[in-house]
């Protein structure tokens, strides 16, 4: 009976010292803002695999030309699919980033400035957004973006 009560111990600690270790509230809202530059550096370096696989199947935006709602995982992956495939030199960099996480939902308010060219034809603009992002097992998800461009 001794000898079972010792296995059953050592089984449950090792399964319990098994779990990552929870991160810090810093080291969360660092997690959220690298999420964002991994995407775009998945846009920049056109890897569209890398970047489908931080955007939440329920993903909508509010886009900075768009009348209407984007919704859905696929409209996403496909409108920056169709962009990358007719740009070059794409970067984005993020200024002034504030993340606020209540539980497994965060956002992330910031200004940004990106340039490359599309057509041909050279682009920069810079703008304000807003992303909202949740988390689902260990990684943070873009569930809704919503851009707007400054004068």
């Amino acid at each position: 009976m001794r000898y079972s009560v010792l296995i059953l111990s050592l089984f449950i600690f090792s399964c319990e010292s098994k779990a990552p270790p929870a991160l810090s509230s810093s080291d969360e809202k660092e997690a959220v803002k690298a999420t964002l530059v991994d995407m775009w550096d998945a846009i920049e370096n056109e890897d569209m695999v890398r970047y489908a696989s931080y955007i939440h199947p329920d993903f909508t935006q509010f886009g900075e030309y768009d009348s209407a709602l984007r919704v859905g995982k696929e409209a996403e992956v496909q409108g920056i699919s169709s962009w990358v495939a007719d740009s070059e030199g794409i970067h984005t960099d993020m200024i002034s980033p504030q993340v606020s996480i209540r539980g497994d939902v965060a956002w992330l308010t910031y200004y940004w400035s990106d340039y490359g060219t599309t057509n041909g034809e050279p682009f920069a603009s810079k703008g304000k957004s807003t992303r909202i992002f949740v988390k689902e097992g260990e990684k943070w998800l873009c569930i809704h973006g919503h851009y707007t461009l400054l004068p």
